[in-house]
């Protein structure tokens, strides 16, 4: 049956139901042993690769894995560790300024309101999603690239800007399936639904995918 001949939120139905079949348990690639150690994973992930962070962050964790360590380390310190990671002036920065609020206004934790984490220096709303959703269990979808990508593609959140494609996503997607939509998405474009050569001959989705079915 065509994507256009059952309704939106079916075929979303549809689509994390396949999804959630073939990976029932999908996380984050990136490496990290409590949401301090997530935090600054993901900030050191904007605009570069999980496997990129995932070379550097053991080497910085083993040497500061809490906020009074890595404060500690001073930017220098943190710059030394991350050099190989693009924009790494600006992200030591960032993380060491973060540590000193996570220590001064958090009692060293990292908060669970978005606003708190929105106030962190280098955390966009991508991030404190990835953080509430990930390391908290909140039903978030943080709005990467790749999820842009297969949400448009798809047709299951069609909008010209991230935020747009969150808060349809967040409409569209079922409750049960609320919680790992970020993963799975993310994971489908990064390994299938890729921007240069999408997998579609081998595409779990692909009979519910709008651009597959309305391609000339």
């Amino acid at each position: 049956m065509p994507p256009k001949a059952i309704s939106a939120s079916r075929r979303s139905a549809q689509i994390f139901e396949r999804l959630a079949h073939a990976n029932p348990h999908p996380t984050t690639e990136l490496l990290y042993e409590n949401p301090f150690q997530l935090l600054i994973a993901v900030m050191l992930s904007a605009q570069a690769t999980d496997k990129s962070v995932n070379r550097v962050t053991p080497g910085l964790f083993a040497q500061a894995p809490t906020p009074q360590a890595m404060f500690a380390l001073g930017v220098e310190g943190i710059k030394a560790h991350i050099k190989t990671i693009g924009l790494y002036n600006h992200k030591a920065a960032h993380i060491h300024q973060s540590c000193a609020i996570l220590l001064h206004q958090h009692q060293g934790q990292v908060p669970r309101e978005r606003a708190q984490l929105e106030a962190l220096p280098g955390v966009g709303r991508k991030t404190a999603n990835v953080i509430l959703n990930t390391a908290f269990g909140e039903p978030t979808i943080a709005v990467d690239t790749h999820i842009f990508r297969v949400a448009n593609r798809t047709g299951i959140a069609e909008a010209k800007t991230v935020n747009s494609v969150e808060k349809i996503l967040l409409e569209v997607v079922p409750d049960s399936f609320k919680q790992h939509a970020h993963h799975w998405l993310i994971l489908h474009g990064r390994y299938t639904c890729t921007a240069r050569k999408p997998a579609c001959n081998t595409c779990l989705i692909a009979d519910l995918c709008k651009t597959v079915n309305t391609a000339p």
